[in-house]
């Protein structure tokens, strides 16, 4: 298991963030030396979120499970980022608490908030990478769009795959099978 040194600053901030008692529905990410809260999800949202987790349980690797809304920490950069969907390994329970080493996880999937979409669409594009999460797959109903970010490596992801609603996703490994997108849905305009 990778021992984590919190640097002082990330641990303040993390101290702060899990004393807030946020409204029912909302969650709490840190991103430097920022503190994210934003509203729980819409039916539309968790709609596709249901038809693309369904797909990704039915080629996951037996030693991964399905977390949704589960805190990604890497106090060493100096973020905890809480995705829509992620895959971590079963044995990770035994470390308890409430934050998972972000490297551990196998994938981050995030739909896209029509109310903060650079959150989901430039700051977890920035930050994913330097948390060492090999795939991010960014789902945005507002124009219909999917990229799937992989290859993390100096702090940036070198490769991005992008389509449209109905196009399908090449998802390499550890799942290594095509993302049907037909059924996702838009947000109305």
């Amino acid at each position: 298991m990778t021992e984590f040194r919190v640097p002082e600053r990330h641990a303040q901030l993390l101290a702060y963030a899990q004393g807030l008692t946020p409204p029912s529905g909302w969650k709490i990410e840190i991103s430097g030396d920022e503190i994210i809260m934003m509203a729980g999800p819409s039916v539309i949202h968790q709609r596709n979120l249901l038809i693309v987790r369904e797909q990704f349980d039915a080629h996951r690797p037996s030693d991964l499970m399905p977390s949704e809304n589960t805190d990604l920490a890497s106090p060493n950069v100096g973020k905890l980022r809480n995705p829509d969907l992620t895959y971590i390994p079963v044995s990770v329970v035994e470390l308890g608490g409430n934050d998972v080493p972000a490297e551990l996880a196998a994938i981050a999937v995030e739909i896209v908030s029509p109310s903060n979409p650079e959150n989901d669409l430039v700051g977890k594009v920035r930050d994913y990478p330097l948390m060492r999460i090999p795939l991010y797959l960014v789902i945005d109903p507002r124009d219909g769009t999917l990229t799937l970010h992989s290859e993390p490596g100096n702090g940036v992801y070198r490769r991005r795959w992008s389509g449209g609603f109905g196009d399908r996703v090449p998802v390499p490994e550890p799942f290594a099978f095509e993302l049907t997108t037909t059924e996702l849905i838009r947000y109305p305009r």
